[in-house]
């Protein structure tokens, strides 16, 4: 075997390894967050259920902006990933352990803030690993084996609170150790984890002021997406009801798992064409403008078909966006020995819209209706897509 071949082996090997520990990272708070957490909330607070989850996600989500940020550096000045994902996954697998155990709700707070730490501890440095081993030239297909990441993590929400199966404190220990099933063998495994200051054999090095362009264009255009996304997220069930009253949770999680799980061979076919292409920034200005179009006809929607149909064009194309540009922001940062602290920096696009979305929410839905937030979060779409419209080539 050549060494051009062996290493060829070598980067496929990687890859999937990776796309299965960032499948178990989703695993490891997918679950926690939308179902086991929320469900033993309700059944601690009562009334105030509410009140405590909304506390709970907003200490959460400052914690793991700050955490992301502090070991995603520490990995890049220790000079390695691999002990700081594997403390991490153990720390945080330890810790979800415990909340079936908490009943109060100051413990829970701490809790919450420290599993974030440790879970943080384990993403930050996973995510730069990355960066450190695979050439710009499959970037893309890295991106499109990210997008099976959200449906994992659904998958094993479904999995986990299937009746009988398990009672609910087992419930979190499976979470755990269908994480670690998945995390340890890149752990066990793959490359040497080695902070990279150099970029991968064969990628070519961009001017360095045209970098700096695209990681401002990257960050505000992912943000920009993000809010659409997170807004979504957390008002589906809502919008959904003001369609048809048929739409019940049980069939608006079925149509989240339906896009999700379609949006991974979608985002893996638009991946492959950009490495074959040398296009990577192609896909995401064409995923924008089409989630653009999903929220202008939700806008539109009256009858439940169109509704779904808006959403799913959303949905797709919005998940497509998330997973490939996960891959092309390794491509546009600096080599610099700092790319877990700024990976860290870029992780802000994913919990600053979970700030900024109940505003925005609160501001336009009893004024405007969904509609009306509808139509503001495609301009921000459409904004990101211009955004990116100069950069269609590395």
């Amino acid at each position: 075997m050549s060494p051009k071949q062996a290493a060829a082996g070598s980067d496929r090997r990687f890859l999937f390894l990776y796309a299965l520990a960032w499948a178990g990272a989703a695993i490891a708070y997918t679950p926690f967050l939308t179902i086991l957490l929320p469900v033993r909330v309700d059944l601690l607070a009562g009334t105030d259920n509410v009140q405590w989850l909304a506390i709970l996600t907003f200490v959460g989500a400052i914690a793991a902006s700050l955490a992301n940020i502090l070991f995603g550096w520490l990995s890049d000045v220790s000079g390695s990933r691999r002990l700081w994902v594997l403390v991490g996954l153990l720390s945080s697998s330890v810790l979800l352990g415990l909340f079936p155990h908490v009943d109060r709700f100051g413990p829970l707070v701490l809790l919450i803030l420290l599993w974030q730490m440790a879970l943080n501890m384990m993403l930050g440095p996973l995510a730069a690993w990355a960066g450190d081993c695979v050439p710009d030239r499959q970037k893309g297909r890295l991106g499109g084996l990210l997008a099976f990441a959200p449906a994992s993590g659904a998958l094993a929400g479904s999995v986990v609170t299937m009746p009988g199966l398990a009672d609910p404190p087992l419930r979190f220990a499976m979470v755990a150790l269908l994480a670690m099933s998945c995390i340890l063998p890149l752990v066990l495994l793959g490359q040497s984890g080695k902070v990279a200051t150099q970029r991968p054999r064969d990628d070519a090095v961009a001017p360095l002021p045209w970098l700096r362009a695209m990681v401002t264009r990257m960050w505000c255009a992912r943000l920009l997406v993000q809010i659409a996304e997170a807004a979504l997220f957390a008002y589906l069930y809502f919008w959904f009801q003001t369609i048809d009253g048929r739409f019940d949770d049980s069939l608006t999680a079925r149509i989240l798992t339906l896009v999700l799980f379609l949006a991974a061979p979608c985002a893996l076919i638009a991946g492959r064409w950009a490495d074959r292409h040398d296009r990577p920034i192609f896909p995401l200005c064409i995923a924008a403008i089409l989630a653009a179009l999903g929220l202008a006809a939700m806008a539109m929607a009256r009858g439940p078909a169109a509704a779904v149909t808006g959403f799913l064009v959303f949905g797709l194309s919005s998940n497509v966006f998330l997973a490939l540009h996960s891959a092309q922001t390794l491509r546009v940062l600096p080599y610099d020995g700092r790319r877990g602290r700024n990976l860290g920096l870029f992780n802000l696009t994913n919990t600053v819209p979970s700030l900024i979305m109940p505003s925005l929410t609160l501001v336009l839905v009893p004024n405007l209706g969904f509609s009306g937030l509808f139509l503001v979060l495609a301009f921000l779409s459409i904004i990101a897509a211009v955004l990116l419209r100069h950069a269609d080539r590395c």
